[in-house]
């Protein structure tokens, strides 16, 4: 096992590190800044976007398989009401709502690294009191193992001193060929229903059917074109672990099964990334990966008939997912 390397400084000067995990046909590299999985290789052929420098990941790859918190996804009109209490937060998107919990969230801050073997690390962040507008000090750590055959496991533990929304979700974007793009990869969903939403990707409404939508991934089917940044339903809360869904590349032969703890998962075909510089200075095509985050239902603060997604005093917030590949590579 190699120790912690240097990935390069911040623009206030501190250092970003980068550290190698491997295990069975697995090899993993992740860094301090944002806890984020900077690449990611399966019998050695990478399986994830990213860039090889930190420069991209202050700008136009922000997010990019970082984890995401204190809340995950968006909250509607920056503004949520708590225990009689209206907090506001952040508005970091579209200049009205919050989103991945603000302009400096989890995925934007240096995290602490805290333990590191040949197989896992474990990195911490204490968000304060009164960050990004949310209530509570909120201490949050992640866990990546990497465990043989081939899987990504991520835990991801919080406590707070305040009642809070809390909500974390691993924002990897994956890619299972080398064809630069997953609009031609399968994908299948263990989920009856999804959230509409409205132009700023907001919920309007309780879950809809997915059956005779585009949204119906029961059976597997092509991404394709149609454009998906959506939360589809798995459970009414968080429960055991269990598989939610997989994809796969016919081009490769590869596939990835998603198995989570948490109510949603919400897929995006990362339709923006495309033109951005990526590992090896290359451009990404159009829809390059496919982020598959496991969360609470976006909104959930203002939602009192979605999951509940408040973390009390006393209470530990504990969610894992899984990330299992198979099948062939070079």
């Amino acid at each position: 096992m190699t120790g912690p390397e240097s990935f390069g400084r911040l623009p206030n000067g501190r250092e970003v590190t980068r550290n190698r995990i491997t295990a069975g046909d697995l090899e993993a590299q992740v860094l301090t800044w944002g806890a984020t999985v900077q690449d990611l290789r399966y019998r050695g052929q990478r399986v994830v976007i990213g860039a090889d420098t930190i420069e991209p990941y202050l700008n136009d790859l922000r997010y990019c398989g970082a984890v995401v918190g204190r809340f995950a996804n968006r909250i509607g009109n920056a503004r949520f009401d708590l225990d009689g209490q209206t907090y506001t937060t952040d508005p970091n998107y579209l200049g009205r709502h919050t989103l991945h919990g603000g302009e400096q969230g989890a995925g934007e801050r240096l995290w602490t690294l805290e333990e590191t073997r040949a197989d896992s690390i474990r990195l911490s962040l204490t968000l304060r009191d009164g960050d990004m507008g949310f209530p509570g000090a909120l201490t949050v750590t992640v866990a990546y193992t990497v465990a043989p055959p081939a899987t990504l496991r991520v835990v991801i533990e919080a406590r707070t001193t305040r009642a809070t929304p809390c909500s974390f979700a691993h924002h990897g974007y994956f890619v299972l060929d080398d064809t630069g793009t997953i609009t031609d990869h399968d994908l299948q969903i263990e989920a009856r229903h999804y959230l509409p939403v409205n132009q700023d990707l907001i919920p309007t409404s309780g879950p809809a059917p997915v059956a005779g939508t585009a949204f119906d991934f029961r059976e597997a089917r092509r991404v394709g074109q149609a454009g998906y940044d959506h939360n589809f339903c798995l459970s009414d809360k968080a429960t055991h672990l269990r598989p939610v869904a997989r994809l796969a590349s016919a081009a490769s032969g590869v596939t990835m099964q998603v198995a989570t703890t948490e109510p949603g998962l919400q897929i995006y075909d990362g339709a923006h990334l495309g033109g951005q510089s990526g590992h090896d200075s290359l451009s990404l095509l159009p829809k390059p990966g496919l982020a598959l985050e496991t969360q609470a239902w976006p909104d959930s603060p203002n939602r009192a008939d979605f999951p509940n997604c408040i973390l009390r005093p006393g209470e530990t917030y504990r969610a894992e997912t899984t990330y299992a590949f198979a099948g062939p590579a070079a």
